[in-house]
């Protein structure tokens, strides 16, 4: 397995549209292409209460770049997005990584 660690850090005021999106339009679209989360956070203590943090589970890269580009290029979530930004940006920038397990990890 890998894991992909997203990072969104919204534009002063805007994660609460960022979490309705999500909640709203974002994980029907995720089901519809197979993507599966692992789980999303916000930071309790930390330096942003304007940052949202979630994982995705892949068993590969291939994968991954499969599901992902058909997602991201489906003129549903395209007209979403749009429609959840006409107020203006939600995201102001985005971190990703993707990881792999240690031999120690509890997730594999």
């Amino acid at each position: 397995m890998l894991y992909e660690m997203r990072i969104y850090h919204c534009v002063p005021g805007r994660l609460p549209a960022l979490n309705k999106r999500f909640e709203e339009k974002t994980l029907k679209m995720w089901k519809k292409h197979g993507i599966r989360q692992v789980g999303f956070w916000t930071d309790l203590i930390g330096y942003s209460n304007q940052k949202l943090t979630y994982r995705l589970a892949w068993e590969s890269l291939a994968e991954r770049e499969q599901k992902w580009n058909k997602f991201a290029t489906d003129p549903e979530w395209v007209a979403a997005r749009a429609e959840s930004e006409k107020d203006g940006p939600i995201v102001a920038h985005a971190e990703n990584s993707i990881l792999t397990p240690t031999a120690y990890s509890k997730l594999k």
